[in-house]
């Protein structure tokens, strides 16, 4: 993904794409999450059946720089469109962003309690997002629309928690879930962001690791990679809301 124009064609061929890969996802990765924040991604990614791609080498600099356009995308899409789509105003969640999760000292306190290493997670009580290092590099090293996926996710739970309660759907995962393909495919219709060749896979590929079914998740707490994907797939065909039908 790139920051820059992208057609509104190209939008709709996406979420075909995507509706049709919903029949292959299904593999997950292991990892904890602490009480009181709202976590959409943990664990460390692993390879799906198929055979993982042979990884060019590692760019740091290239992944911080992507990990803050998607932050900033993230951001200027609900400050465009609060307005137009829900009463008050838009206020931008604090950004804890990276933290180190091998190191608990470090690791965010929310409600009380630390982060867990390889968490991704809304803070409600202390209005902040943050994501822990080597989950969201591990991710990276496959495709870098994983930390658009997480980052969108994660803000999602930042705009349902501005939302007046009847407004949340008992499954707020995968509203968060539709809210970020929203996110995503309306920073392309405001030309904003451009989808490369490949990046669909990569979404799905990253769905397959943070679905419902992983050891380290409450059966239903977020959903199966399918229904996920599937929610992802509505917010990013027919928009923000489409996240409130």
């Amino acid at each position: 993904m790139r920051q820059t124009a992208w057609n509104r064609s190209r939008r709709l061929a996406a979420a075909l794409a995507l509706a049709a890969a919903l029949t292959g996802a299904c593999e997950y990765g292991p990892a904890a999450t602490g009480p009181g924040a709202r976590p959409a991604a943990q664990g460390t990614p692993v390879a799906s059946r198929a055979p993982a791609p042979r990884q060019a080498a590692f760019d740091e600099r290239e992944f911080r720089e992507d990990v803050r356009t998607a932050e900033t995308l993230t951001d200027d899409f609900w400050r465009r469109h609060w307005d137009r789509l829900f009463t008050g105003e838009y206020s931008s969640p604090r950004v804890v962003g990276l933290y180190d999760g091998r190191d608990r000292s470090s690791a965010p306190v929310c409600g009380g309690e630390r982060f867990e290493p390889d968490n991704a997670a809304y803070c409600p009580t202390g209005d902040f997002v943050a994501w822990d290092a080597h989950l969201m590099r591990s991710g990276y090293a496959r495709g870098d629309a994983w930390v658009y996926l997480v980052i969108s996710h994660e803000w999602g739970h930042a705009v349902q928690n501005r939302l007046r309660r009847g407004l949340v759907s008992p499954a707020a995962e995968l509203q968060a879930d539709c809210l970020a393909g929203a996110a995503l495919y309306g920073s392309s219709d405001d030309g904003t962001l451009r989808f490369e060749d490949g990046d669909e896979q990569e979404l799905v590929d990253a769905f397959k690791v943070i679905g419902d079914r992983a050891p380290w998740t409450r059966p239903g707490d977020h959903g199966s990679a399918v229904q996920r994907l599937r929610a992802f797939s509505r917010g990013g065909e027919k928009g923000v809301r489409a996240c409130f039908t």
